[in-house]
């Protein structure tokens, strides 16, 4: 897995259940997470590969060992190689994301 940003193309922002179903089709097993406005979580890293895609409200990933920002708003994904160091800042309008793992 490398890391990487799909941008959603659909005309209408997608629901909460598309974006369950796009995660559960491709054999994942997604959870719910928030943020209020403004949150902010330090640098850090996981043992396993994510996908996170974002309900509503946006988020920025910051990756700091390669000087590199990624802002995510609604029915955007990413996914993140195990290992990958990584901070995030939440948007004005905090935000809703689905969560799944590999590894």
């Amino acid at each position: 897995m490398e890391i990487s940003v799909t941008r959603w193309s659909g005309s209408a922002t997608p629901t909460e259940q598309a974006l369950r179903l796009l995660l559960e089709g491709g054999g994942l097993q997604p959870y719910a997470w928030a943020n209020g406005p403004f949150d902010r979580y330090s640098a850090h890293r996981h043992d396993y590969d994510k996908v996170i895609y974002v309900v509503r409200g946006a988020i920025t990933f910051g990756l700091p060992e390669i000087g590199k920002s990624l802002e995510l708003k609604a029915g955007d994904r990413l996914d993140l190689p195990s290992g990958t160091v990584h901070d995030a800042r939440v948007g004005e309008e905090g935000v809703m994301c689905l969560e799944a793992h590999f590894g």
